[in-house]
C-alpha cells in the first residue's frame, strides 16, 4: 500500500511542478494585473500540494513525529511570508515571491529526507534570512544614495576576500569561510553583491577609458584573491559577471570579445599552475579512469541521475547518501535521482523564469545604476545555476558552487535573499513610476 501511495504522489508532483513551470511562463503573456494574480494563486497551490505530497511520503517512511511538525512550520512560514509581503510591498513581484517559495519547498523536502537536522538549520537560517532582508525593498525604492560610494562597495569586498585568503578555513582544499563561534561565514557570497554595485556606480558615472581600466583593475584583484584561496568557482562568477556587465555599460564589442579572450588565457594558466584545477579537469574528462578516487563524486552523480531516468526512484528509493557533498554542490543529482529528470528540468526552468524577471526589470529601468544592478545580479544568479547543474551531470568540470535556495548553506541562503530583494525593490521602484505617470 505504501508502495501504491509513494508512485501515486510520484506522478502527481511531477504534473503538479509541469503546471507550476507553465504557469511560470504563462504570467509573461498575461496583459492585466487581475489575470496574473490568478496565476500566481495556482501556482500556489500546486506549491503547497507537491510540499503536502513530499511531506506524506516522508512520514510513511520515517515514522518520525518531527517530521509533522516542521512541515506545519514550513506552511505557516511560506503562509506568513506570501501574505506579508504582498501586503506591505502592494507592487511586489508575485512570481519572484513565488519562484523563491517553491525552490525552497523543493529544497526543504531533499534536505529532509537527506539530513533531517540539516533541513532544521537551513529552515532556520531561511526565516532568519526572510526576516533580514524584509527592508531591503523598501530601502532600494528611496535610498539614492546608494549610487554615491563606489569605493566602499570595491575596497570592502577586497578585505573581507583578503581576510579569507589569509586567515579562512580550508574546506575541500579551498579558503572559502571564516569562523565565528559555531558558525562560519563565506564571505564571497556577499562581497559578489558588493562587487556589482561597485561596478554599478563606477560606470554609472562614466565609461571612459581610464574608468574601464580603473574598475578592470579592481575586478581583477577581487578574481585574483578568489584564485589564491582556490575559490575558483567564484573566481569565476566574479569575472563572468565584470565581463557582461562591462559589455552592457558601454556596448562595445571589443570589450566583450578581449575579456572572453582573457578569460580563456586566465584558465590555461590556471590549469598549468594549479594542482587543483589539473585534478578536477582529469576528473571531469574522464572519470571512469578513476572511479573509487577523482572521480567518484562525479560517477555517483552520473549514475543517480542515470538510475532517476525521466520520473524518478520516489522519494527514500535512491541512494543519494553515495555522492559527496550531497546536500550542497550535487543536491541536483539527488532531485534527478528521486524525483526524475522531467522534475529536476522543472526546478531549472523556475530559475530561468527568475532570470528572465530580473533581465525584464533590467530592461525597465531608466536609471543606468539600476539597470546595471540588475543586470549584474541577474548574470550571477543564472551563471551560478549552469554552474552547479553543469558540474553535477558533467557538461562542465565541477565548480563548488551551490544551487541556489536548494543547496544547505547559511550564507548562499541570505545572500540570495539579498539579492532577490534588491530585484524585488527595483520592481517596485519601476512600478510605482508607472503609476505615477498614469496620474
Amino acid at each position: 500500500m505504501i508502495n501504491l501511495i509513494i508512485d501515486v504522489s510520484r506522478y502527481l508532483m511531477i504534473l503538479l511542478i509541469a503546471l507550476y513551470t507553465f504557469f511560470n511562463f504563462h504570467i509573461f503573456s498575461a496583459k492585466d494585473e487581475y489575470k496574473k494574480k490568478k496565476i500566481c494563486r495556482r501556482q500556489n497551490f500546486s506549491m503547497f500540494l507537491i510540499h503536502l505530497l513530499a511531506y506524506v511520503i516522508t512520514w510513511f517512511e520515517t515514522k518520525d513525529e518531527r517530521i509533522l511538525v516542521f512541515y506545519l512550520a514550513q506552511v505557516l512560514f511560506f503562509l506568513v511570508y506570501l501574505f506579508l509581503y504582498r501586503l506591505f510591498y502592494r507592487n511586489v513581484s508575485r512570481l519572484l515571491v513565488n519562484n523563491m517559495c517553491m525552490l525552497l519547498a523543493v529544497g526543504f523536502i531533499m534536505l529532509t529526507r537527506l539530513s533531517f537536522d540539516r533541513a532544521m538549520k537551513q529552515f532556520v537560517i531561511v526565516v532568519a534570512a526572510a526576516v533580514i532582508t524584509w527592508i531591503i525593498p523598501f530601502v532600494i525604492d528611496r535610498v539614492w544614495q546608494l549610487s554615491r560610494i563606489p569605493w566602499i562597495y570595491g575596497i570592502g569586498g577586497i578585505i573581507l576576500l583578503g581576510i579569507v585568503c589569509i586567515a579562512g578555513t580550508s574546506s575541500f582544499g579551498a579558503q572559502l569561510s571564516l569562523g565565528v563561534g559555531d558558525f562560519s561565514i563565506q564571505p564571497s557570497e556577499f562581497v559578489k553583491i558588493s562587487y556589482v554595485f561597485f561596478i554599478a556606480t563606477m560606470f554609472y558615472r562614466s565609461t571612459d577609458f581610464k574608468t574601464v581600466m580603473t574598475v578592470s583593475a579592481v575586478a581583477s584583484i577581487h578574481v585574483l584573491i578568489l584564485v589564491i584561496s582556490k575559490d575558483l568557482g567564484s573566481a569565476l562568477i566574479f569575472f563572468v559577471a565584470y565581463v557582461f556587465m562591462l559589455f552592457v555599460a558601454t556596448g562595445k564589442w571589443l570589450y566583450l570579445l578581449a575579456g572572453i579572450g582573457g578569460g580563456s588565457v586566465a584558465s590555461l594558466l590556471a590549469y598549468q599552475i594549479f594542482g587543483h584545477v589539473r585534478t578536477r579537469v582529469m576528473a571531469w574528462l574522464n572519470p571512469w579512469s578513476d572511479i573509487a578516487g577523482k572521480g567518484y563524486q562525479i560517477t555517483q552523480s552520473l549514475f543517480a541521475i542515470g538510475t532517476g531516468g525521466w520520473f524518478g526512484m520516489g522519494l527514500y528509493r535512491g541512494m543519494p547518501r553515495k555522492i559527496p557533498v550531497v546536500e550542497k554542490d550535487f543536491i541536483f543529482s539527488a532531485i534527478s535521482e528521486e524525483l526524475g529528470a522531467v522534475f529536476a528540468l522543472c526546478i531549472l526552468l523556475i530559475c530561468l523564469g527568475c532570470f528572465l524577471q530580473f533581465m525584464m526589470i533590467a530592461s525597465k529601468m531608466q536609471a543606468v545604476f539600476y539597470k546595471l544592478i540588475a543586470f549584474g545580479l541577474g548574470t550571477i544568479y543564472i551563471f551560478q545555476v549552469f554552474l552547479t547543474v553543469g558540474g553535477v551531470t558533467k557538461f562542465i568540470p565541477s565548480t563548488g558552487v551551490t544551487l541556489p535556495l536548494v543547496s544547505y548553506g547559511g550564507s548562499s541562503i541570505l545572500s540570495t535573499f539579498i539579492i532577490f530583494g534588491i530585484m524585488q525593490g527595483l520592481y517596485i521602484l519601476k512600478r510605482n513610476e508607472e503609476e505615477e505617470d498614469e496620474e
